[in-house]
């Protein structure tokens, strides 16, 4: 028993008594909603809500870094995993920092917010504060080819903004309406977050232009140009670890394990998200 004792006392274990810091890192990457399988996953709260907690979870972390890349989607994901974030943040009482890769506009830049410090590359795109809907008029085409649609609705405003009826002013004002409350939400989010950083004025920083690196920096739209690895270095030590943590797919879907049916709609669905997601990162020149 002595001989062990003197064994276990000569161990090198002071090595573990001090471990280097250990700082999960979220990626939030891709379109913002439900249900895209197009250039990568989308993100929801649902998928990342597990991740998030995950990350928060680590106790002994010296703070909970992000690194976005994302063109926006849908406003309520965005606001609902912001959310999340920042009311894990406030709980665990640990500071969050983002870290922007090729691009966070609309709903990335929504996310980025919920970070105490945003830093980008010198090329990162940053911004475009506003709300965009988009849609095609094709009733000249279907009149020119001789096809009749019938279409039967309880309520005479279901068919809002169809494009297959020629547009109308009543339904382009509700729409707009409409885009004016997201806006507004939106622009009160980043005052909530970055109120006091903000040096342009309303009208050039709310208008749903883009920035890039030194220019966002300027305006106090980020708080530095910089990259994860060197910050959170700068920050925590020359020994500092990172585990990163993202979303998952379906365990079906991992494995690659789908029925006929479901590989259809699978097909189906993602040729046409994939259509209106490359559509957003290419307004970004992506």
């Amino acid at each position: 028993m002595a001989s062990m004792r003197s064994l276990l006392a000569a161990l090198p274990i002071r090595r573990f008594r001090n471990p280097p810091p250990l700082v999960p890192v979220v990626r939030l990457e891709g379109v913002i909603g439900r249900g895209r399988t197009g250039r990568g996953q989308g993100l929801s709260l649902a998928d990342m809500a597990g991740q998030i907690q995950k990350a928060f979870a680590i106790d002994d972390a010296p703070a909970v870094a992000l690194i976005i890349n994302s063109p926006g989607g849908s406003p309520v994901q965005s606001a609902l995993i912001a959310r999340r974030i920042r009311d894990l943040a406030e709980e665990k009482q640990k500071p969050v920092l983002a870290f922007v890769e090729d691009v966070a506009a609309s709903g990335g830049y929504w996310l980025a917010c919920a970070a105490d410090e945003i830093f980008a590359d010198n090329s990162s795109i940053v911004g475009s504060i506003g709300v965009i809907a988009a849609t095609f008029g094709l009733s000249d085409l279907i009149d020119r080819w001789g096809i009749e649609r019938r279409v039967y609705t309880a309520g005479d405003r279901k068919l809002i903004l169809d494009p297959f009826q020629p547009e109308k002013e009543a339904d382009v004002a509700r729409v707009k309406d409409l885009q004016q409350r997201i806006h507004q939400d939106f622009i009160a989010h980043v005052r909530s977050r970055r109120s006091d950083k903000l040096t342009g004025a309303p009208e050039h920083l709310f208008n749903g232009d883009i920035w890039v690196g030194q220019e966002a920096q300027d305006l106090g739209l980020i708080d530095g140009i910089g990259h994860l690895r060197p910050i959170l270095r700068e920050r925590f030590g020359d020994k500092v670890k990172m585990k990163v943590f993202g979303p998952q797919r379906g365990l079906l879907r991992r494995f690659g394990l789908m029925d006929s049916a479901a590989i259809g709609q699978a097909a189906i669905g993602g040729a046409l998200a994939s259509m209106e997601e490359r559509a957003l990162w290419q307004r970004y020149g992506l």
